[in-house]
């Protein structure tokens, strides 16, 4: 009986990342937990849509307590962009509870970065998945 080989595919072999620029996604999973330096953070994973598979899945952390106030107040400020773009309006005093995130859509928009010598996606913002831009685009693919 012979074994199925398993062989290398073109999309195994090369580097290269999506345009930066905003994708379509969705908010798969959101949790507390740790920086390595130990601040509390929160992190979020999203799925992106119009990218190979190699770069579907980003990841973005958001410090929310133990680091420097400048640090904190940035990730906060980071927090309260992408709970909007996903549909929320937080207010003072509102508990930031992750699970509401998860199966969110909106647009991630994502550079390039480097981490330990290799290419990869960094997110750099957020959009409702409604934005003009996008009403724009799907009212033209209706038309034609």
């Amino acid at each position: 009986m012979n074994k199925p080989k398993t062989y290398f595919q073109p999309q195994d072999l090369s580097d290269e990342l999506p345009a930066p620029g905003f994708y379509p996604g969705c908010v798969t999973r959101a949790r507390f937990g740790k920086s390595a330096q130990g601040n509390r953070m929160l992190q979020v994973v999203y799925r992106l849509n119009d990218v190979s598979t190699p770069h579907q899945q980003v990841t973005d952390y958001f410090v929310v307590d133990g680091a420097s106030p400048q640090g904190v107040s940035l990730g906060r400020r980071r927090l309260v962009q992408l709970y909007r773009a996903c549909g929320f309006q937080p207010s003072q005093g509102d508990e930031i509870e992750p699970a509401e995130l998860i199966g969110a859509h909106l647009q991630v928009r994502v550079e390039h970065d480097e981490w330990e010598g290799q290419p990869r996606l960094r997110v750099a913002g957020y959009r409702s998945y409604w934005s003009e831009e996008a009403t724009a685009r799907l009212a033209s693919t209706r038309l034609s």
